[in-house]
């Protein structure tokens, strides 16, 4: 059974709000790499997000993620105060941030973001952008196919159609954690996972649940991800937050 208690109201606008302030923060950090002088470290990154949290008036008691390289390929990263490499010319960029509005009954968001310092992506780098973004599209797609069809999704088939692409492309093995989350008022919710690692949820989707999709590929030199927020609504899932679909250019 999905977790009936996760099931949100109808007057609560999902992650809308707070995924369109979380993309400008994106474009904004993205900006500041990009338009630099001197090429910030992660850390300094970071605490720009903080800040543009502040100015947003959007609330969270951790992160973000601000990773380059080999760094990425920690799905948990997070450079301590002070700390973290110079970002530059040719380095990969992972940014992950999280966060929800001030009242009580707000929703989080909850995206991650890539970028390549450089005038154009390298292919290999191009090469696993595309299938992790080709293997969260499959997992939205199975939601809206099983949904149209009156059948019964659980959490643990979701994670297995992306799991399933990125391994027919070669990467499986490098796929090292769950496909998604349940979310809420709390960023990490109590509803179903999409999720056949870590736990193997069984839990069936119900209308009215929030989650994340955010497939990963954590080579020992990069990680890529790509994370996607969903509504799921009595017609089907509805994505709440902007769908990246190119490598964002930092050069």
């Amino acid at each position: 059974m999905g977790c009936l208690a996760a099931v949100l109201r109808p007057d609560q606008p999902l992650l809308k709000d707070a995924a369109l302030k979380l993309t400008a923060i994106v474009e904004r950090a993205f900006a500041l790499i990009r338009d630099a002088s001197r090429k910030p470290i992660e850390w300094e990154v970071a605490q720009f997000i903080r800040d543009q949290y502040v100015s947003e008036s959007l609330t969270v008691p951790d992160g973000p993620i601000v990773a380059i390289n080999e760094h990425a390929s920690d799905p948990h990263f997070e450079p301590a105060k002070g700390t973290g490499r110079a970002i530059k010319q040719g380095d990969w960029v992972l940014l992950d941030i999280w966060a929800r509005g001030l009242g009580a009954d707000d929703i989080y968001a909850d995206i991650t973001w890539v970028g390549y310092v450089g005038s154009r992506v390298p292919a290999v780098h191009q090469k696993i952008f595309s299938t992790v973004i080709s293997a969260r599209d499959a997992a939205v797609m199975f939601i809206a196919d099983a949904y149209r069809k009156g059948q019964t999704v659980r959490g643990r088939q979701v994670d297995q159609v992306a799991r399933q692409y990125i391994t027919r492309a070669g990467y499986g093995a490098f796929f090292t954690h769950r496909l998604g989350h349940s979310i809420g008022t709390e960023v990490h919710g109590d509803a179903v996972n999409m999720d056949s690692f870590e736990t193997n949820d069984t839990r069936t989707l119900v209308p009215g649940i929030g989650f994340s999709i955010e497939p990963g590929i954590y080579l020992p030199e990069l990680g890529m991800r790509s994370e996607i927020d969903v509504y799921l609504s009595e017609q089907g899932p509805v994505v709440t937050t902007p769908q990246q679909r190119e490598v964002v250019l930092l050069g």
